[in-house]
C-alpha cells in the first residue's frame, strides 16, 4: 500500500494472477497491432531469445525427423520385406493406423496443452512427456517379431511424436512475433528436412544392424523434447490463466473445430496441406520399393541409391528454408512459396516416372526435396497466420495438423491402391503430381493472407 497526498493507492502484489492475467491480455492486444511485438510479452523479442526460438526450432525438427525416417523409411519396408509376402499391403495399413494415432492425438493433445495452467507453462509437460513415449516405442518398432507389433509399436510412436509437435508448434502463435514467424517456420521446415533424410541415411548405413539403427532412432527421438525444453527461453508459469471448466461437457465441446462459414481461410489451408503432404507421401514413403520394383535394383544397391538420395535431399533442404522462410517475412507473402514448391513437387516427380533410373530418382531427390523444404519453410508460420493469435492455437493448429497426418495416411493408401490395381507405379506418379498443384489451388484461394 503507497501514500499519494491524502490518497491512499493501493497495489497488488507483482506476482498477483490478476495483474500477470491484465498483462498476458494486452500483450495479445498489443500484438494483434504490431506485428514486431511477441503476444508473450507485448515487446519486440530480443536478438538472443530470437536466436535461442531458431535454434530450438531447427533442432526439434532435426531430431525426430532423424528418428521416424530411420524407422519408417527404411526399417519398416526392409523389416516387412523379410516377414511378410505382401509387403506394400502391410505398409498401408501401418500407415493408415499411424495416422489414425496421430490425428487423435494431435487434436486432443494440442487441445489439452491449451487447458494447461502449470507452473512450467501451457506447451513444456507436454515436450518432456511426448518425448518420453514416442522415444521408447520407436525403438521398440525397429525390433518388433513380427508386422503386428510393428504396426501396434508405431502408432504408439505417432502418438508420442503428436503430444510433443501439437504444444511445440502453437508456441508459434503463443509466443513469436508474426513478422519472424516465417524465419521461425522455415528453422523448423529446414530442421525437418534435413533430418529426414539423415535418418534414411542413417538406417541405410547400418542396414546389417537393426538393433542399433533402432536405438538410435528411439534416442533421436527421445532427445527431441527434452533438448528443445533446454534450449528454448523458459515458458513463463500458466497458473495465472482462467482455469477451464472441469466438467466432461466442456470438455468435449472444445474440441470442437472451428465453423466453416466463419473460417474459410482456415479451410483452405487444411486443404492444401492435405494435398500437398499426400502427393509428398505418395512418392517417399514408397522410394525404397519404387527402386527396388519400379528402377529394379537388388537391395544392397537400392540401399546405396537411397543413401546417395538422402544425402542429396539433405543438401537441396538446406536451399530452400534459408531463401523463402526470411523473404516471407520481408515481403510478408506465404502463399507464393507455397506455389513455387508444388511446381518443384511436380517436376520432381515427372523424373522417374520418366526416367526410372538411379539417375532419375536423384533428380527425384533434388528438385521435389527442394520443393518440400520451400514448402515447409513457411507452412506453419501460414497455418499460424490463418488463426489471427487464437487462444485455442494449440486445439485449432492439432485440427490443421491433422491435413498433415490425414495426408501421410492417404499417401500410401493411394499408391498400394494403384499397384495394386495395376501392378505398376506409373498411375501414382501422375496422381502425386495432380494432388501438388491442387494443393497450391487451395492455398492461392486464401484471402486474408498474402
Amino acid at each position: 500500500m503507497l501514500k499519494s497526498g491524502t490518497n491512499m493507492v493501493y497495489e497488488y502484489p507483482e506476482n498477483s494472477k490478476a495483474i500477470r492475467l491484465k498483462q498476458h491480455e494486452a500483450a495479445l492486444a498489443a500484438a494483434k497491432e504490431d506485428d514486431k511485438l511477441s503476444p508473450e510479452t507485448g515487446k519486440p523479442i530480443s536478438k538472443s531469445n530470437m536466436i535461442k526460438f531458431g535454434v530450438a526450432f531447427l533442432v526439434f525438427g532435426v531430431l525426430w525427423m532423424v528418428g521416424i525416417n530411420a524407422i519408417a523409411a527404411f526399417i519398416i519396408p526392409l523389416r516387412l520385406k523379410e516377414l511378410v509376402s505382401n509387403p506394400a499391403a502391410v505398409l498401408s495399413i501401418n500407415g493408415i493406423v499411424s495416422s489414425i494415432c496421430s490425428l487423435v492425438a494431435n487434436f486432443v493433445f494440442g487441445n489439452l496443452s491449451d487447458r494447461t495452467r502449470s507452473k512450467f507453462g501451457r506447451r513444456t509437460p507436454w515436450l518432456i512427456v511426448g518425448s518420453i513415449v514416442g522415444g521408447v516405442f520407436m525403438f521398440l518398432t525397429g525390433i518388433a517379431p513380427n508386422a503386428t507389433l510393428i504396426v501396434i509399436y508405431y502408432g504408439l510412436a505417432m502418438v508420442g511424436l503428436n503430444i510433443m509437435i501439437a504444444p511445440f508448434v502453437a508456441m508459434l502463435s503463443d509466443r513469436i512475433p508474426k513478422n519472424i514467424r516465417g524465419t521461425m517456420s522455415a528453422c523448423y521446415g529446414a530442421g525437418s528436412t534435413i533430418g529426414g533424410p539423415l535418418g534414411t541415411l542413417l538406417a541405410s548405413q547400418l542396414v546389417n544392424n537393426v538393433t542399433l539403427s533402432s536405438i538410435l532412432a528411439g534416442l533421436f527421438m527421445l532427445a527431441s523434447g527434452i533438448v528443445v525444453v533446454l534450449i528454448i527461453p523458459r515458458e513463463p508459469s500458466a497458473d495465472y490463466l482462467p482455469k477451464p471448466k472441469g466438467d466432461w461437457k466442456d470438455l468435449l465441446v472444445s474440441f470442437r473445430p472451428p465453423k466453416f462459414k466463419e473460417n474459410h481461410d482456415f479451410y483452405k489451408a487444411f486443404a492444401g496441406r492435405l494435398c500437398m503432404l499426400m502427393a509428398y507421401q505418395m512418392i517417399v514413403a514408397y522410394q525404397l520399393y519404387i527402386v527396388t520394383d519400379y528402377v529394379g535394383l537388388k537391395t544392397g544397391p537400392a540401399a546405396q541409391v537411397i543413401s546417395i538420395m538422402s544425402i542429396i535431399t539433405m543438401v537441396v533442404s538446406l536451399i530452400g528454408p534459408a531463401i523463402s522462410g526470411p523473404l516471407s517475412d520481408i515481403t510478408g507473402r506465404r502463399k507464393l512459396p507455397v506455389l513455387i514448391a508444388s511446381i518443384l513437387f511436380a517436376l520432381g516427380i515427372a523424373f522417374p516416372w520418366f526416367f526410372p533410373s538411379a539417375m532419375g530418382m536423384y533428380a527425384y531427390a533434388a528438385i521435389a526435396g527442394l520443393g518440400y523444404g520451400v514448402y515447409s519453410s513457411v507452412d506453419q508460420a501460414l497455418n499460424v497466420d490463418v488463426l489471427h493469435n487464437s487462444p485455442s492455437a494449440g486445439k485449432d493448429l492439432g485440427f490443421l495438423n491433422l491435413a498433415t497426418t490425414i495426408g501421410q495416411m492417404l499417401g500410401p493408401v493411394v499408391t498400394a491402391s494403384i499397384v495394386t490395381a495395376t501392378g505398376g507405379y506409373a498411375l501414382a506418379f501422375t496422381v502425386s503430381i495432380v494432388a501438388a498443384v491442387l494443393g497450391s489451388v487451395f492455398v492461392m484461394g486464401i484471402k486474408g493472407v498474402k
